[in-house]
């Protein structure tokens, strides 16, 4: 007989056998897994002392947590990403990280390869499904799914590193997994002072979307950014009007190509770099900056410029680019990494290295870079479960081996400028880069640029200094010398209201009566910015703010806001709008002096020495001459905002509804013989609001929404409208889709309920957020409603019934009525669902309702339902669920009718 202790053992033991066959054993372990349980056992304590033996022999990872790193991108839809290999590389990179001494006792790391389709829509839909399969997510790539994965990566506790994303930051739960491409773009431009710079997309989403996001983070950083284009689909046509395009607009120094480099296999920089060539852009006068090299490691060498062997006008092309790209230090590339794996047999044998992209190593950094954070917050609380906030907070101190390089604290500067010789035949390390620091060092051979030539002029250098007038020469620090005045005598007497002569008055005399009867050299400065408005827009002062005069002498005079004119960047050149914003600073001693405003218009008149109202009517005479260069800017940007405008009401309505107003053309009503509706909402609503401040109740929709927006995003279905904390949702419609509506409605709500029960409100993080969620099928009939803001919506006793069964659901729970249920069953897609019994519909009767508990195969957390005491409302919150300080100020909304629920 076994002794008691030895039972005990005996059962935890087996009780944890099952967590180890799911653990993935070293190649030795499956002969010594199998061979006991093959062989008669003649007595338990000979099983005990087997499985003893077994437990001494396996390591120590074998009986560790997992955690899964998902890596994210358009593997499957891009040939040149999937080049990349990144199956492998993240399989390398756990095996690596698995057998790490440094990394004994953690967790055992596993990788999932998740494809993102390469359109914005799917690459959403592929955010939404990946989170909730991980415990960290490299990706996406796509820069529109950046700020959606963020949120949900959040809500999911999932630590995500987003490295395709120029300008992303850390934040909750988000980290780069390498300094940001902006950050290096901009620490390139900013020390050869190119501050006047295009964006040239390639026309996939992909690379549009990344072009928008570099140009909003350039801009932010205060780079004049001219123009962001996209080339057509259409072969060397499509990249020669996108050149034409910038050689029309404002001059720029560099042109960043947002696609796949040429070196890679790309056709639209290949395109494009033929057309520059051909319309004499590839002259040195403009350099060109690919932009996905900063995220991979080319090396210097011959290697890299191999597809340009056989083309000379694409050679000459190439020596007005230069690639900025990450170091592999001490003459190393990401291809002798790859070669040492593969003769460490880590690789596939016959794995041709030569087509593997550099991206490779990216990949293997990141999933390295996410490990080293989740040993280091381990450690730091004791070695128990952390959350991906907890990672990503110690991500920025990790120091890590990388593919090619030490990631994080690395004494290497981690960014080196490439460019080619006049040959053009190899490639030669011109500049080390350190973005964080702002340096740059020679490697030794300087920049060549075509022809023999300088390359482009630089910019001022006050477009990178925030501090300074960027005025066509070199930007100085205001002075506070002032040697003009008014004399008192001639000053009119200050009256005691606000009246319109005071509108050229500075903010400091109209506080201060008796100096604005004395004057001040700097008030007479903010009187010179405001008459230079007037000139340059030809309008009264603060004309285009559509205030009274008695207003703006109000505001200006009791800020914040500040109150002053708006000009915009067409009206006057970008260095008048910057004195004028500088004479009328805030701050008295932050306005030039009179002699640095002559002096900075001298400047901007190149030299020559006329009045002021001169150079700003001669301003003026030339912006009518160059009246066809202004309509034909104003028609493009008037091509933009229609565009945008199309997106937004083909998000507000169907877009052949949408089609059809456009054209003017009515839009008849539509009947459907069979769709899925969808109603939720918060459960005590009603209270939350009363404690809250409106702003957070704003922000509380807000986060809750554009989570359900992005789960949405993965089904097929139409969100109608949301009304106050109401969300409604249709499948079947517009477009039909036979039975699937059922479908697509339940598998939306089962994962809206799963990250409900992880969403908190930003102001109340202890009150849950609960929902009741109501499900029926039936027939309706859709149409739009009104001509002022027009609505698509749905009528019919299905949308009532749809309505009365979220209404008398429960929390946490989604009702479904029988009608859902018989679709749902005939599908037979395993959807798990509980009679709840009769229930009471208004204005129905008495019907058998259920309860959707599940789908065979969904294996996201479901929030438990509260437990309703008897006679309680489901419509509320318990009052202990309720902080102290917030039920005081429920207690105040409502005085003698808080009843706690």
């Amino acid at each position: 007989m076994l002794t008691e202790a030895e039972m005990t053992f005996y059962t935890l033991l087996a009780g944890g056998l099952p967590d180890l066959r799911l653990c993935a054993p070293e190649p030795w372990a499956p002969s010594l897994l199998g061979l006991p349980w093959a062989l008669p056992w003649p007595h338990p304590r000979l099983q005990l002392l087997l499985l003893l033996l077994l437990l001494l022999l396996l390591p120590p990872s074998a009986l560790s947590t997992v955690f899964t790193v998902g890596v994210l991108g358009p593997w499957t839809c891009d040939p040149i990403f999937a080049r990349a290999r990144p199956d492998l590389a993240a399989r390398m990179a756990a095996a690596r990280l698995n057998h790490d001494p440094a990394m004994e006792g953690g967790p055992r790391f596993e990788v999932a390869l998740l494809p993102e389709p390469c359109g914005t829509p799917g690459s959403l839909k592929a955010v939404s499904s990946a989170v909730a399969r991980v415990s960290g997510l490299v990706g996406p790539v796509n820069p529109a799914a950046c700020r959606p994965a963020e949120l949900l990566a959040q809500e999911a506790g999932v630590a995500l590193v987003p490295w395709g994303c120029p300008g992303t930051r850390v934040e909750g739960t988000t980290a780069p997994a390498v300094t940001p491409s902006a950050d290096a773009l901009y620490a390139l431009l900013r020390a050869f002072r190119w501050a006047r710079v295009a964006l040239v997309t390639a026309p996939q989403d992909l690379w549009v979307e990344a072009g928008r996001s570099l140009a909003t983070a350039l801009r932010a950083r205060g780079l004049p950014v001219a123009l962001v284009t996209a080339m057509e689909p259409s072969d060397l046509s499509g990249a020669r009007e996108a050149l034409r395009r910038v050689q029309d607009g404002p001059r720029v120094r560099a042109v960043i190509m947002v696609m796949h480099s040429v070196l890679l296999g790309g056709e639209e920089q290949r395109c494009l770099l033929e057309a520059a060539e051909e319309l004499g852009l590839a002259d040195g006068s403009l350099v060109f900056l690919p932009f996905d090299t900063l995220h991979y490691a080319l090396s210097p060498g011959p290697e890299a410029l191999a597809l340009l062997a056989n083309n000379s006008q694409l050679r000459r092309a190439h020596d007005a680019v230069l690639t900025l790209t990450r170091h592999c230090p001490s003459g190393g590339s990401v291809l002798d990494s790859l070669r040492r794996a593969q003769e460490h047999q880590e690789l596939p044998p016959d794995l041709n290295l030569q087509q593997v992209s550099p991206l490779f190593g990216t990949i293997y950094d990141a999933v390295f870079l996410l490990a080293g954070g989740v040993a280091r917050a381990r450690a730091a609380v004791g070695g128990s479960w952390v959350s991906g906030a907890a990672v990503t907070s110690h991500l920025q101190d990790a120091r890590v081996p990388g593919f090619c390089q030490a990631l994080g604290g690395a004494e290497e500067a981690p960014f080196v400028l490439l460019d080619t010789d006049e040959a053009g035949d190899r490639l030669f390390a011109t500049y080390m880069l350190d973005p964080t620091q702002g340096s740059l060092r020679s490697a030794g051979t300087p920049v060549h640029f075509p022809r023999g030539g300088q390359g482009p002029g630089p910019d001022p250098s006050c477009w990178f200094d925030p501090d300074i007038i960027c005025n066509g020469g070199e930007g100085k620090h205001p002075s506070p010398h002032w040697d003009i005045g008014v004399p008192e005598a001639l000053r009119v007497p200050t009256p005691s209201f606000p009246t319109p002569d005071q509108l050229w008055t500075a903010p400091e005399l109209l506080r201060d009566p008796a100096l604005e009867r004395r004057g001040t050299l700097a008030g007479d400065v903010f009187s010179l910015g405001i008459i230079m408005q007037e000139v340059v827009c030809r309008s009264a002062p603060y004309a285009m703010l559509e205030l009274t005069p008695e207003e703006v002498v109000q505001r200006v005079q009791s800020p914040p806001p500040l109150c002053r004119p708006l000009v915009s960047m067409d009206q006057a050149p970008m260095e008048c709008i910057q004195l004028m914003k500088q004479c009328w600073a805030e701050q008295p001693d932050l306005r030039p002096s009179m002699d640095r405003t002559f002096d900075l218009f001298k400047r901007i008149n190149k030299g020559r020495k006329t009045n002021i109202i001169d150079s700003m009517l001669r301003m003026l005479e030339q912006y009518s001459s160059n009246l066809e260069d202004l309509i034909r800017e104003r028609t493009e940007e008037l091509e933009l905002e229609k565009q945008k405008t199309d997106r937004l009401l083909t998000q507000m309505l169907p877009p052949s509804v949408a089609e059809a107003l456009k054209m003017g053309t009515p839009v008849e009503p539509e009947y459907f013989e069979e769709v899925t509706l969808y109603f939720s909402d918060i459960v005590g609503f009603t209270t939350i609001s009363a404690m809250s401040d409106p702003i957070e109740v704003v922000d509380l929709l807000n986060d809750l929404y554009t989570l359900f927006d992005a789960i949405i995003g993965s089904h097929d279905v139409y969100k109608v409208e949301t009304i106050g904390d109401a969300y409604m949702v249709a499948s079947g419609l517009p477009q039909r889709n036979g039975q699937r509506h059922a479908a697509e409605i339940a598998n939306m709500a089962l994962d809206i309920l799963s990250a409900v029960g992880s969403f908190r409100m930003r102001h109340m993080p202890e009150v849950p957020v609960r929902i009741r969620i109501g499900l029926h099928s039936g027939p309706c009939v859709a149409g739009v409603v009104g001509l002022t803001m027009p609505r698509y919506c749905l009528f019919g006793d299905t949308v009532n019934t749809a309505s009365r069964m979220e209404s008398t659901g429960l929390p946490y729970r989604i009702h479904v009525n029988v009608s859902t249920v018989r679709i749902l069953r005939a599908l037979d897609e395993g959807f798990q669902t509980e009679v709840r019994g009769r229930t009471e519909l208004k204005g129905k009767g008495t019907e058998e309702t259920f309860w959707l508990v599940g789908r065979r195969g969904f294996n996201k957390p479901i929030p438990k339902p509260p437990d309703l005491q008897p006679g309680a409302s489901n419509h509320g919150i318990n009052l202990q669920e309720i902080p102290l300080e917030r039920r005081r100020k429920l207690e105040k909304a409502r005085p003698g009718q808080f009843s706690g629920k």
